[in-house]
């Protein structure tokens, strides 16, 4: 067994899905753990991985066969690759509807596809695997998302001889389980060698591009964007690049897991609301390893780690509701005078707002976006998070707002 494994707080929904639902599909980039969770939470299953060439070839011959020859509980490795056994494991599955049939693992979006949808829709429950939330590497059960919904944030004065938290580490590491065994350097060349496999082997998986070297120089523009409006046009002068063949490539490293579009959050009477999507890479390692940024430039750096930063925050939100509720909804707000929340979390009609310093300090004039958000929601406005790089959780003058200091974040 691997000492060095570290428990997925995912795992306990997987295994609820495989108890009722006949097609369970653990979905997450490459290389985030999705093939050690899925052997841990089953031993037993039968495991077919379709990187490898002689089962990717039957499988593609001969999909009805290929899934017709499996044992009872089988788990499909990387089913991206194969996309049309999603109509033989249909077609096997409506002969057998029992429970955990199957178990697929996919590093590319399955649910883009048409078919995917229609052969699966009521017999397969998604579930999306993060990289490694800094509470997961931390062991911690203290999960921040749950203690804001829940309206249980209360205020934490702690010593001012304790240390800072090491924000700057804890950004450049990122949350991919094999960088996290290595040196910093040694991480920052395994990112390197990630992406150029990724390019090269699973963009073929699912789109024609000639243009590798146009695909790379994209994702590496955008990790210098991060957490900043996605604007198309701007990205394609700057690359020198269609804007047709921009989109194409965003939508690429989008299906891949590589970036996330976090839509504008809008009523339709606020007219003064921007309604461009935010842009963030999914980690913050890999983005600070194609940024060439490491923990030692957190002063002469400043805004672009502030958008680091901002960037972790709203990862680590969103991978702490892949286990407690996954069913929240993200935005961001902003409006036409530059008033801003970085994350606008939705449950129903409730709202709760989250902004992102990276100052180990708070002023009242920092809260302005969560009191504009408060504003805007009225009724529906729950409270908010405003997290820093300091120690102490205070309340803020917006009703329902907490200073909170980043620790709290990662389970502390």
């Amino acid at each position: 067994m691997d000492n060095t494994y570290l428990p997925r707080l995912i795992r306990d929904r997987v295994v609820e899905s495989l108890a009722d639902t006949p097609v369970v599909c653990l979905l997450g980039p490459r290389q985030v753990g999705k093939t050690t969770l899925a052997q841990r939470i089953d031993p037993e299953r039968a495991y077919l991985n379709l990187d490898d060439p002689t089962l990717l070839a039957a499988a593609q011959q001969d999909p009805l066969g290929f899934i017709e020859s499996l044992p009872a509980r089988s788990t499909l490795d990387e089913v991206q690759r194969a996309p049309e056994l999603l109509l033989a494991i249909k077609s096997v599955v409506d002969r057998d509807r029992q429970p955990g049939r199957f178990l697929l693992t996919g590093s590319a979006n399955l649910l883009l596809l048409p078919k995917a949808q229609d052969s699966l829709a009521g017999r397969m429950e998604v579930i999306y695997l993060h990289p490694l939330a800094e509470q997961e590497k931390r062991v911690s059960e203290s999960t921040l998302l749950a203690t804001l919904i829940e309206g249980q944030l209360v205020p934490r004065i702690v010593p001012e001889n304790r240390p800072l938290p090491a924000t700057p580490n804890v950004i450049c590491q990122g949350g991919y389980p094999e960088p996290n065994r290595r040196a910093p350097n040694r991480a920052r060349q395994w990112y390197r060698q990630y992406l150029n496999a990724i390019i090269q082997r699973d963009v073929k998986d699912i789109a024609a591009i000639q243009d590798e070297e146009g695909m790379l120089r994209l994702i590496e523009l955008l990790a210098y964007r991060t957490a900043s409006l996605l604007n198309v046009s701007t990205l394609s002068k700057e690359l020198g690049l269609e804007r047709g063949t921009v989109s194409k490539y965003l939508s690429i490293l989008e299906r891949l897991f590589l970036i996330r579009q976090l839509p504008a959050w809008h009523r339709n009477q606020a007219k003064r609301l921007i309604k461009s999507p935010k842009l963030h890479l999914v980690d913050t390692g890999l983005a600070a390893a194609l940024g060439r940024l490491s923990p030692k430039q957190w002063l002469t750096e400043a805004e672009r780690f502030g958008a680091l930063l901002e960037t972790h925050v709203v990862e680590q939100l969103m991978a702490q509701a892949s286990w407690i509720e996954p069913e929240l909804r993200f935005s961001h707000y902003r409006d036409k005078d530059q008033v801003e929340v970085d994350l606008i979390i939705e449950r129903g009609q409730a709202l709760w707002g989250v902004e992102v310093k990276r100052s180990a300090t708070v002023q009242a004039k920092d809260a302005a976006g969560l009191a504009r958000l408060a504003d805007q929601a009225g009724e529906q406005f729950r409270g908010g998070m405003l997290i820093y790089t300091g120690r102490h959780c205070v309340k803020l003058k917006v009703p329902g707002c907490f200073a909170v200091p980043i620790s709290m974040l990662w389970g502390e």
